[in-house]
């Protein structure tokens, strides 16, 4: 399921600068920070949808709850997560996760704010199991390495960059609710060109938020330096921030190039 939702945490109460070289060292920790929160949401969000794939299917056609496709059967437990009504859970969960954390992270410890970053992970990871039952394993790998490489290099670049991309990221949100809307339309309208071209525009648009994304962080640095808790807590919500620009990009690749399980 895409999760357009994507929010930043709110800025913090500004800190004085501290002298060139302890500012960059601190600015390389506090970056050095979201990242490895990212990477290990990702890592649990991955370990978890390969698990509950194996855990969904089987090749035992007489035993199975379910088949989807030509030659796949589904398990009870894949059954109750993907057909049964409680994969209306399964898909909007997630969403719920991004919601709380937005509205309540300012009042919550650090360690109650990252156990629930690694909850809504895995629970982004139930929803993602059903993509090795839609694209074969070869290629949902080979889409997240092209994603990790352009993620890589977009976000490098918001962060090396001196050009202001805020006006650029204005347009770009704009721009999200345009696929938000567009993409609710071709559930009903289920037109195959639609949805190469939301693909298309997805890609580019969280290609941008990407580089955006990351060029505000890196400003946020003013306001959250000198307070070990607040660099912390804002790195757990950037690390949000940064995994929903991933998945977003990542899912919308796998659309245009993944190859499709027969």
């Amino acid at each position: 399921m895409s999760n357009y939702e994507r929010n930043a945490a709110a800025p913090f109460g500004g800190v004085a600068r501290a002298g060139t070289a302890e500012y960059d060292v601190g600015l390389r920790a506090y970056m050095l920070g979201i990242y490895n929160y990212m990477t290990l949401a990702l890592a649990v969000s991955a370990l978890v949808a390969l698990g509950v794939f194996k855990l969904s299917v089987t090749g035992d056609a007489a035993g199975a709850a379910a088949r989807i496709g030509a030659n796949m059967y589904l398990t009870g437990f894949g059954y109750a997560l993907f057909v049964s009504p409680l994969k209306w859970l399964v898909m909007l969960a997630p969403l719920g996760f991004v919601f709380f954390l937005s509205f309540r992270f300012e009042r919550m410890s650090q360690s109650a704010l990252l156990g629930t970053f690694l909850a809504f992970a895995a629970t982004m990871g139930l929803s993602l199991g059903t993509i090795f039952m839609v694209y074969t394993t070869a290629s949902v790998v080979q889409v997240l390495f092209i994603t990790a490489a352009a993620f890589g290099a977009l976000s490098l670049y918001g962060y090396t960059t001196k050009r202001s991309l805020s006006a650029m990221g204005a347009f770009l949100v704009m721009g999200l609710f345009g696929l938000i809307i567009a993409s609710l339309v071709n559930l009903f309208v289920q037109s195959s060109a639609m949805q190469f071209g939301i693909s298309v525009l997805g890609v580019l648009i969280f290609a941008g938020l990407t580089a955006w994304d990351t060029q505000k962080l890196k400003e946020q640095y003013d306001y959250v330096a000198g307070s070990g808790e607040l660099m912390a807590k804002s790195s757990i919500m950037g690390a949000l921030t940064l995994y929903l620009d991933f998945i977003n990009m990542f899912q919308f690749l796998l659309a245009l190039f993944g190859n499709r399980n027969n």
